[in-house]
């Protein structure tokens, strides 16, 4: 294909596209690595590898000492944020299919107990706040936290409607000596953005000492370091774009939400999380006329300090 057939190619907006119902594209400026348009090619095993499964393979040892306790009035909030459309100076483009991400997820979520909300198009300031408000509440009553960031994003920022900001300046109002009566419970964040601008190409294979007495969330009268009991679930690993498609949503969410709704109440979290990776994986793959863009892979990441294991049952 000649170039000037690629410019044109590149100029259809991602509304064309949606409704077209192909084309995947980065959570990051469009100007990074220079214009480019992106065909969906998701894989149509569709389920059948869980569906093969026995129901044996669920079962693991298990031990109440170590597992966090879930039993509270409430399983706790789940804070959405939604940002799909950008100040024009922050040079995002709308991130289509974001929408279709927070309905799925608010669903998933509401069937795993928690109370779900979803706040659409928030600046910097307005995040901060929020979450700031959410972390003064009163959570004695609930088990847990979840927290879940659709946005564009480069390595430890994520963006508001008017421009970047730090991850760990909202995470971190959650702490334990910020937020006391979440001290001990899972603090939960999902986070659907890029983390930088390197695309990964992929590469063939040829495979495929606690007390048991304690009734409390944590020992009142026993340290626990302030940055325990977080889970980060991102989309992809830093330095590398995250991939969104305008008609079905994020590569990470739809695997997410599929993994969720299916085992959420029967698998613990680290293998919930094990399972998304696995079917981002093998299941998701970008396809382009120009070779530069072609055959991108993507693979979330994961990085955990809790400190027991997590079952939402």
């Amino acid at each position: 294909m000649d170039k000037e057939t690629f410019d044109a190619k590149t100029e259809m907006t991602e509304e064309e596209q949606e409704i077209n119902g192909e084309g995947d594209v980065t959570d990051a400026k469009p100007d990074r690595k220079g214009r480019f348009f992106l065909f969906g090619s998701k894989k149509q095993d569709g389920k059948s590898h869980e569906k093969g499964e026995s129901d044996e393979s669920h079962y693991r040892i298990v031990s109440p000492t170590f597992q966090y306790k879930m039993s509270h009035r409430r399983m706790g909030k789940c804070i959405i944020i939604n940002n799909k459309n950008f100040a024009k100076d922050t040079g995002m483009n709308v991130r289509n299919g974001t929408d279709r991400d927070a309905g799925e997820l608010f669903k998933c979520f509401k069937s795993l107990g928690f109370d779900v909300v979803i706040y659409n198009d928030q600046t910097c300031k307005n995040m901060e706040q929020l979450l700031k408000q959410v972390s003064e509440e009163d959570h004695s009553d609930s088990s847990c936290f979840a927290c879940i960031l659709l946005s564009h994003g480069e390595e430890g920022l994520i963006y508001g409607t008017d421009g970047p900001m730090s991850i760990k300046t909202m995470t971190s109002l959650f702490r334990g000596d910020i937020c006391m009566s979440l001290v001990g419970k899972p603090k939960l964040f999902f986070i659907q953005a890029c983390r930088g601008s390197d695309f990964d190409e992929g590469i063939q294979t040829d495979s495929g000492p606690p007390n048991d007495t304690l009734e409390t969330d944590a020992n009142p009268t026993q340290k626990i370091p302030v940055e325990a009991d977080f889970l980060f679930a991102y989309s992809t690993v830093p330095g590398y774009y995250s991939w969104r498609n305008p008609g079905q949503g994020s590569w990470f969410v739809q695997a997410l939400c599929n993994v969720f709704n299916e085992f959420g109440k029967q698998l613990e979290i680290m293998q919930i999380l094990t399972r998304v990776n696995y079917m981002v994986a093998t299941r998701f793959e970008s396809w382009s006329e120009d070779p530069r863009y072609s055959e991108k892979k993507q693979i979330p990441c994961m990085v955990s300090m809790l400190t027991k294991e997590l079952y939402f049952n």
